[in-house]
């Protein structure tokens, strides 16, 4: 079935679920493992506490040395499961479309991620980056809630 797996994080309590449910699910079927957690380029005018408190060498730092320990922590919980595991950390405008070429650029037959749940308002106003994937990817998409 199953051979090559992208599971997306981005550290979120809901994300860390998806990656173990990911892992074993990957565990059963001897499929190997690709954790992917995107960066947000920066922005001079934007509303992310991060990019108004950094110079943009600041914040570039920051933000790959947050992905290094995300990534580090997906890692050893898939290498865990007794799975195989490459992680990797893109930067990209938009989550979305850096995780669909991820998956196709690493020959990955599924991606794996985790849906918030965000309904009404919060759900228009937020967006939904599982939404874009499941509307433009041709890979399937298993979410985990």
């Amino acid at each position: 079935m199953y051979k090559n797996i992208l599971i997306s994080t981005d550290g979120s309590e809901l994300a860390g679920r998806a990656v173990k449910h990911g892992a074993n699910l990957a565990k059963s079927l001897g499929a190997k493992v690709l954790v992917l957690t995107v960066t947000t380029p920066y922005h001079i005018f934007t509303m992310e506490t991060k990019m108004v408190e950094n110079t943009p060498a600041e914040y570039t730092k920051a933000a790959q040395a947050d992905a290094a320990k995300l990534l580090a922590s997906a890692g050893e919980t898939v290498k865990a499961a007794g799975v195989a595991c490459d992680t990797v950390q893109v930067e990209h405008e938009h989550v979305y479309q850096a995780i669909i070429d991820a998956a196709k650029a690493k020959g990955c037959d599924l991606i794996v991620m985790a849906s918030h749940g965000r309904r009404g308002i919060s759900a228009i106003v937020l967006g939904s980056e599982t939404v874009k994937v499941l509307t433009h990817s041709r890979i399937p998409v298993l979410v985990h809630r």
